[in-house]
């Protein structure tokens, strides 16, 4: 097999860097992304480690720029990104980064210092001429109270709307009633400088006498505030186009910054040789790429300057190598499943491959639909054929970025979907008869009504049941799927559910095999003729014995019976389940044919025997070459380990072909929404002709769009996704 079913050839390499140009090459390196470094240091505290201060640099630029980052957003400026992977900066000019980032840093701070004392000065100002307006009101309507009260005096200020309750009650204690309160609300909103939200802050604020007075004082009070609006706006002018001017080049910085920050962190992982000229690093990669990580050390090299050559070496070691599956575009997404439930063992077969067929292909049994599937591919497509433009727009919604990783996934489960669709000729479900149906419903005799069918017996009788074992009734099978006159059918859902379910338990008994014989793939390639006597026969002959003799009977019992002995066809559950209880005198279930109970008999007693002969046999061999001197492995834990394989698979046999009844399930259930959905919003709309009918259906067509695409595509394709993800762990 290639490397596609199989996980990479791995080796352990040691690398020889001089010191000058270690950085270079480590960049090259993580370029490429083909080598694993190890740790050479795992007992040296991390903040003693030779690279620590350029690490701690790295992480203060960092932190600079994603201070400038915040401001630039909560300025609601666009950051640029045009998907540029820029090389990484040299050494030396670390100092020109740090350098540009505090000035910028210092700068916005400043800026934002001023802006916000401004903003206070202004807020005040604002605020006092308010109160200057109020009082000078309160004053002329009120001036009667000068006469009667020569001696008062009053406080003026701004205090929040929802505090006044309290103000009021608290003025009442303290003056013990002698007091007149006066309130107007300021209509204009007030920004807090410091937060910037809309707030109304309690301020005292001097206020003369005399109307003549504050008549002076907001003259000058509104000049002041035109001095301060004009300053605020040159200033946040001034900011804008800085923090613009940082939105065109921010996201290269950060790559830039964080480039450096890897590099340095995978320098501390090596070794420094007695001369201090030489850093010796151990690196996992592959076998197959080992001239690519040559080419690139040379590459580093030179782009440094140095003279020297770095040098690799190939190690011979004990340890288990990582497992490395390469991928691309299409098959990272189907890699990504198998590896969410458990990355293989190194240099076992890689389920992936297959993934990318049987996936998409148990997702559409279950989502079956000619029209959902054509849906669903269209909009995989648009994502696929735009893929590079999306890219480059690095879309930050987290669901999206889901949806767009998976286009490929999309793509196969909607062109399954349709494939599938076909077969069960639904389409909205609706069928559509292309080649005409196999029943016949001309005229014809019936001795059951003695007599002919008419055209009148057609119109005037809403059930009328078609018999396939008279004559001219049933001419033949429809050529592709399922013929459409079981669209009509009263017993539509009866012959659908036998279907579906044999359907269901033939593919879960085949994926199921089949995943049971990759397993030989890997016994040979490790050569352990022990897991294939002992465990692989074992395995496949018991779940061939019962489950796989059961879809032989699904078969044979389709093949065996036709439209005139099908009535006496014996239930295939009640003689599967008589099977384990060796119950062969079953008045109400007869044999399927002669010799039955000889063959499953004997089936059963086969099955059992491959229970010892896992889980017994097998420990007892493993204990023998125990005792002959192989201490590969800890036996104790090698026959718990044993037993509960054995334990596991032959349950999971069981509950697991169970499971795929799911198949089964889950396509009857969006068959059933899908007509629910025609039935009870789009036969409103074609219920009228009129043209008050056309308006109605243009209203109706909406949300039975809106409700096909929300329940029917999305919803309902999750549920399908995610079952088909749990067959597939």
């Amino acid at each position: 097999m290639g490397e596609l079913f199989r996980s990479e050839e791995m080796t352990l390499a040691q690398l020889f860097l001089q010191s000058e140009a270690a950085y270079c090459c480590v960049s090259e390196l993580g370029e490429i992304g083909m080598v694993q470094f190890r740790d050479l240091n795992p007992d040296v505290n991390v903040f003693q480690r030779k690279f620590v201060n350029e690490v701690r640099r790295c992480e203060e630029m960092d932190r600079k720029l994603r201070f400038v980052e915040k401001e630039i957003k909560k300025a609601n400026i666009p950051i640029v990104d045009t998907g540029e992977n820029p090389e990484v900066p040299f050494p030396r000019d670390m100092i020109d980064l740090e350098a540009t980032f505090e000035k910028l840093e210092n700068e916005l701070k400043e800026i934002n210092t001023n802006q916000e004392a401004l903003k206070k000065n202004f807020l005040e100002l604002t605020e006092l001429k308010h109160i200057l307006r109020r009082t000078h009101f309160i004053h002329i309507t009120n001036n009667s109270d000068d006469r009667m009260f020569p001696c008062y005096r009053f406080v003026a200020g701004v205090i929040g709307r929802e505090r006044i309750p309290t103000f009021e009650r608290m003025l009442w204690r303290v003056c013990r009633g002698n007091v007149f309160l006066r309130q107007a609300d300021i209509e204009d909103p007030l920004e807090d400088p410091t937060s910037g939200d809309q707030v109304h802050k309690a301020t005292l604020y001097p206020c003369p006498e005399t109307p003549q007075e504050r008549k002076e004082m907001l003259a000058g009070v509104n000049a002041r505030i035109e001095d301060l609006q004009m300053v605020l706006n040159q200033t946040e002018d001034h900011r804008q186009r800085v923090l613009q001017a940082a939105a065109k080049t921010v996201r290269v910085w950060f790559i830039k910054v964080r480039k450096m920050k890897a590099i340095y962190h995978t320098l501390n992982l090596c070794n420094i040789d007695v001369t201090q000229k030489c850093l010796i690093a151990e690196v996992w990669c592959p076998v197959s790429d080992l001239d690519s990580i040559q080419f690139a050390l040379r590459r580093g090299t030179e782009k440094s300057g140095s003279t020297v050559p770095s040098i690799l070496n190939r190690m011979q070691s004990k340890q288990t190598p990582p497992t490395y599956n390469k991928t691309n575009k299409f098959t990272s997404g189907f890699q990504n499943i198998v590896d969410a439930y458990g990355i293989g063992s190194y240099r076992e077969i890689n389920p992936a491959p297959y993934t990318i067929i049987t996936f998409p292909f148990l997702f559409a049994v279950m989502f079956g639909d000619l029209g959902h599937g054509t849906l669903m591919t269209c909009a995989a497509l648009y994502l696929v054929l735009r893929e590079s433009r999306l890219m480059a727009q690095k879309n930050d919604n987290e669901m999206f970025s889901m949806v767009f990783a998976g286009r490929y996934i999309i793509l196969l489960m909607g062109v399954f979907s349709i494939y599938t669709g076909i077969i069960y000729n639904d389409c909205f479900s609706k069928s559509l008869n292309l080649f005409g149906s196999g029943w016949s419903v001309r005229p014809m005799f019936d001795p059951r009504i003695g007599g002919n069918w008419t055209f009148a017996t057609l119109e005037t009788n809403k059930v009328l049941q078609l018999d396939p074992a008279l004559d001219g009734v049933f001419k033949g099978p429809y050529p592709i799927g399922i013929d459409p006159i079981w669209n009509i059918a009263t017993n539509k859902l009866t012959f659908l559910n036998s279907f579906k379910m044999k359907m269901s338990v033939i593919l879960g008994v085949i994926h199921m095999l089949f995943g049971v014989s990759l397993s030989l793939f890997n016994h040979l390639y490790f050569k352990k003729p022990l897991n294939i006597y002992l465990g692989f026969i074992p395995e496949i002959v018991f779940m061939s014995s019962l489950f796989g003799y059961l879809v032989i009977l699904i078969f044979y019992k389709w093949l065996s019976y036709d439209a005139r002995t099908s009535k006496d066809a014996p239930s295939l559950l009640i003689a599967f389940i008589n099977m384990f209880l060796f119950n062969y005198n079953d008045p109400t279930n007869k044999a399927l044919y002669r010799g039955q109970m000889g063959i499953q008999s004997l089936l059963v007693v086969i099955a059992l025997a491959c229970v010892p002969c896992m889980l017994v046999v097998k420990t007892l061999v493993l204990r023998r070459q125990h005792l002959t001197g192989y201490r590969g492995f800890n036996f104790g834990d090698m026959a718990v380990h044993q037993a509960i394989h054995t334990i596991e698979y032959c349950l999971g046999c069981i509950s697991n072909t169970a499971s795929y009844l799911r198949l089964w399930a889950l396509s009857l259930a969006h068959a059933q929404l899908s007509e629910v959905l025609w039935s009870m919003v789009m036969h409103i709309g074609l219920s009228s002709r009129s043209l008050g009918g056309f308006i109605l259906l243009a209203i109706v067509f909406y949300a039975f769009a809106v409700l096909t695409v929300a329940i029917l595509l999305i919803m309902e394709g999750l549920s399908a996704f995610l079952h088909a993800l749990r067959l597939h762990w």
